[in-house]
């Protein structure tokens, strides 16, 4: 008997994590949930997934900006996804450093252990942020990336790293940009 497929996903704490991670399971994935590490133990919103949900994942409090924390999670995953991001545009004016190290540092992380692992392939999110105005519509893949925050410019940082991971060493990743969710 095999067991089922294992999915890490960083950043599972999210509103969007917790749904993915929901979902993996309700496609009889097991899963390995990173929600960031914080004093009080909260899990975010995995803590409003059902008790039938949650015997299935395993979540682990950690951090994307450590390279430990990353490479224990995606340890033996057939996929890793990787939703860990800092949002909010307007703090990004503010505190540059800090989505830099999050959302740039973090993905680089995420690369390095799925690289070194060897695991099978890595879902990178990103954002429409990357962007900017929309210079036609509807916005496509081919629309040019035109970063007009810092969250906007660290995820597009991200972004091109997947990209160069793929094309260096043919590290298995697509990139996702959802629009508003």
């Amino acid at each position: 008997m095999t067991s089922a497929p294992l999915a890490a996903v960083t950043g599972a704490e999210g509103f969007i994590g917790s749904h993915l991670t929901e979902a993996l399971v309700a496609s009889g994935h097991r899963v390995r949930a990173m929600a960031q590490y914080n004093s009080f133990s909260s899990y975010g919103w995995l803590e409003t997934l059902s008790a039938d949900v949650l015997e299935h994942v395993e979540i682990v409090l950690g951090d994307v900006r450590d390279p430990g924390s990353v490479r224990g999670l995606a340890e033996g995953a057939d996929c890793v996804y990787h939703l860990a991001a800092l949002i909010a545009i307007p703090y990004s004016y503010q505190a540059p450093h800090s989505y830099v190290d999050t959302n740039v540092t973090g993905t680089l992380n995420v690369l390095e252990a799925v690289r070194a692992l060897g695991t099978p392939r890595l879902v990178h999110t990103s954002t429409s942020e990357t962007y900017g105005t929309a210079q036609t519509v509807p916005i496509t893949e081919d629309h040019p990336i035109n970063t007009q925050s810092p969250y906007a410019a660290s995820k597009a940082g991200g972004d091109r790293l997947a990209d160069s991971y793929h094309a260096s060493f043919g590290t298995p990743v697509v990139t996702l940009r959802p629009f508003n969710t």
